[in-house]
Parts: structure tokens; sequence; C-alpha cells
């Protein structure tokens, strides 16, 4: 484990810490509410919370683009938030939708026919690779996975993109105690499109991150700043309005196994 890993992991549980002693409702409340499956081409939108936010607490810029999306793909389309601790869930609740005979096996062309984005902040943006990679050993392909401020969680990869996924971004920022990953890259370059490692500057920018406590200020200063910069979630929101109506390339064909 090198010292930045340390550090981070560190700095996330001082702040899980505080914020039992001073009564936040960080835990989770459970699983999402169901949603109708989509009768074809299922199109998935699967978005994961840092540290141990809610999965549905409105006030984190992740849950308020699952909430845009909604609205604007209203048809055919799932959107859901999940808790970065709850990667087998959303593993599970994907498996489902994909399912559309509710046989409860998974037809070559059921996987094949899917579109599924994941993006992520912090641990969460870590469990969206580690899902991707779970994903991948079932021949699921990904057509897009977005990690924003990527903080590596124990036993996770979150640098190496798998080659289930088509297209895949980094966002991060380099200020703080807490820094996310600086660059990833594409296990096969051949079958995945890295749109970008964007790095953003809070080094002279004031904290003005609404609704977060004090220790966020003091131990995850920038990290919080790039979780709730609006000018970050738009850009995602891009890519992924890209990837689903835009000319973009469609997720590779996978066997499973590969790398």
């Amino acid at each position: 484990m090198t010292l930045r890993s340390l550090i981070a992991i560190l700095s996330l549980c001082v702040v899980a810490i505080f914020s039992f002693l001073s009564g936040d409702s960080w835990a989770d409340a459970g699983s999402p509410a169901d949603v109708k499956t989509p009768s074809a081409r299922p199109v998935i939108i699967l978005g994961f919370v840092g540290g141990f936010v809610r999965h549905d607490n409105p006030s984190y810029s992740e849950v308020k683009l699952a909430a845009r999306l909604r609205q604007r793909y209203t048809s055919g389309t799932v959107v859901e938030t999940y808790s970065n601790h709850d990667g087998k869930l959303a593993y599970k609740r994907i498996l489902e939708l994909l399912d559309r005979d509710h046989d409860g096996n998974l037809s070559a062309e059921e996987k094949q026919s899917s579109q599924i984005i994941l993006y992520g902040h912090s641990w969460g943006a870590s469990e969206t690779i580690d899902l991707a990679r779970r994903l991948q050993a079932d021949a699921i392909p990904v057509l897009l996975t977005v990690q924003v401020d990527s903080v590596s969680k124990i036993g996770q990869n979150d640098r190496i993109i798998p080659s289930n996924v088509a297209e895949a971004a980094n966002f991060y920022q380099q200020d703080g105690l807490l820094q996310g990953k600086s660059e990833i890259r594409a296990a096969d370059p051949l079958r995945t499109q890295i749109e970008g490692n964007f790095r953003f500057d809070y080094s002279n920018v004031p904290y003005n991150c609404v609704g977060y406590a004090w220790y966020d200020r003091v131990f995850m200063r920038a990290h919080t700043q790039i979780e709730s910069d609006p000018k970050v979630w738009a850009q995602v929101e891009s890519l992924i309005q890209s990837a689903l109506l835009g000319p973009a390339k469609s997720a590779p064909t996978q066997t499973a196994g590969q790398p």
C-alpha cells in the first residue's frame, strides 16, 4: 500500500468518526426503490457516492446528476445511485435488469444488447471500476465509466480500465491532503478509449461547499470542492449524453476472462 493510499484511508476514517460523533446520517438507509425494467435494449446508469454518504442524499452531486438524468431520459432508462459499499447489490441489479425474459439466465444477446454507464466520486469512483470488472467476468460490456477524484478502496484497482469498457474518463485534483487518481489507462487501448484525465485546480479557490461539515473543510477541502463543482458534473453529464445520443462507439463485444 502506498503512502498516499494510507493517507487517503486515514483521512476518510477520521471523517467517518467525526460524522458518527456529530450525528450525521451517513449510513445507507437501504437499496434504491425498484424501477420498472425497460422492455428492450436497456439503458442502465448507476452512480456511486463517496465515503459513507447515503446513496440518496440530495445534497451530493452524484445524486443530483441522477435526478437530472431521470428527467432527461424518461423512457427505457434506469438511473439509480448506490453507496460505494453496495457494489454487490448494484451488480445483482444489473443482472436483474438485463434478464428481460426473467428466466434467471443471461443469454449472449441479453448481455451484448445492454447499454451500461457507471460513474462515481472518491471511493464511489473506485467502486465504479470494480463493478465494471465484475461485469467483464460475465462478458457484459460497459459503454462508459466516469471517475471523479477516484480514491482506491483496499483490494481494488481503479487505475486500469478493463477491456469491456468502451470509453472512460477521469476527473481529479491534487491540491489537498486527499487527492484523486491522476491517471487512468486502458488494459487494452484497442478496446477502450480514454477520453481524458482532466485536472481541476482548487489551490487558489475559496472553499464554497455549502452543507459540508467542518471536518470536510479540514481534512478533505479540495476533495469536496471537486465533488461539488458544477463545472465537473456538467462535463460528466455531457459525456453521458454523448455516449447515449451522439456518435459514440459501441461497447466492445466481450468474452469472459479477457483482460
